[in-house]
C-alpha cells in the first residue's frame, strides 16, 4: 500500500491562557469537545490520524481514535528535565509514523479547520517539501512536511515548533476559502466566539505557519 500523509494532532499543551477549571480541549463544542471536533475533521479526510497528548487528555482523545493512534508525553513541567515543548511534540509524532508520505501538523485547539483544507495541503506535499494553509493571504494551519524532511523534524525540541525547518526550504501557501485555518481556541472569549459562529473569532496567535 502506498504510504499516506499522516495528520499529527498536537494536544500536549497546558492551555494555561484558558481561564476555566477544565482544559480548553475538553470544552463542549456542539456535540463534541474542542479536541473532538478537530480530530473529527481530520478523520473525515480518510488520512491516518495520530494524536500527541498527555495523560489528562488521553481519555478524551480515545473517544475519537484508537489507543494505538495516541502518543502520550509527560505533562509540561513534569518531564524530569526532558526537552518538552511544541517542537518535541512534533518530533514525537513524526517519529511514531516514520514511513508516512508526509505529515500535517494540526493544533488540537483549531476545531474549524475543514477536511477539504487538510486534503488540499496534503496534496501539495506531492510537489513541495513544505506547504501550509492560508486564507486571504494570511498564513495558518495545518502545516505540512514531506517525507524527505524526516531527519530534521525528529530532531526538533523546545517551543519553536518547526519554524527553523520551514525557513530552510521553499514552502507553498495553499490559498483556501476556509477562515478556520486562522482560528484557535486559546481563551474563554475565543471559545464563546467559535460557539457563536462569529466571523471575527480570534486568529491563531503567534503560531501561523509555525507548525504549532
Amino acid at each position: 500500500m502506498k504510504p499516506q500523509t499522516v495528520i499529527v494532532v498536537l494536544a500536549a499543551g497546558r492551555g494555561s491562557r484558558f481561564g476555566g477549571p477544565r482544559h480548553k480541549l475538553v470544552q463542549e463544542l456542539g456535540d463534541a469537545s474542542v479536541l473532538g471536533r478537530t480530530i473529527g475533521h481530520a478523520i473525515e479526510t480518510r488520512l491516518p490520524v495520530l494524536v500527541v497528548t498527555t495523560e489528562p487528555l488521553a481519555a478524551e482523545a480515545a473517544c475519537w481514535v484508537a489507543r494505538r493512534d495516541i502518543v502520550l508525553l509527560p505533562e509540561v513541567g513534569r518531564g524530569d528535565g526532558q526537552p518538552l515543548g511544541m517542537g518535541y511534540s512534533i518530533a514525537t509524532g513524526v517519529a511514531a509514523r516514520p514511513n508516512a508520505a508526509g505529515w500535517l501538523v494540526l493544533p488540537g485547539d483549531m476545531p474549524l479547520v475543514q477536511p477539504a483544507t487538510l486534503q488540499a495541503v496534503a496534496a501539495a506535499l506531492e510537489h513541495h517539501p513544505v506547504a501550509y494553509a492560508q486564507h486571504q493571504g494570511r498564513r495558518g494551519h495545518p502545516v505540512g512536511f514531506a517525507a524527505e524532511l524526516f531527519s530534521e523534524l525528529v530532531a526538533l525540541t523546545g517551543d519553536e515548533g518547526a519554524r527553523r525547518v520551514m525557513a530552510r526550504y521553499p514552502s507553498l501557501g495553499v490559498e483556501l476559502p476556509d477562515p478556520g485555518v486562522l482560528v484557535d481556541v486559546d481563551t474563554e472569549a475565543d471559545l464563546a466566539a467559535v460557539r457563536a459562529g462569529a466571523p471575527g473569532a480570534t486568529v491563531a496567535k503567534g503560531r501561523r505557519a509555525s507548525a504549532g
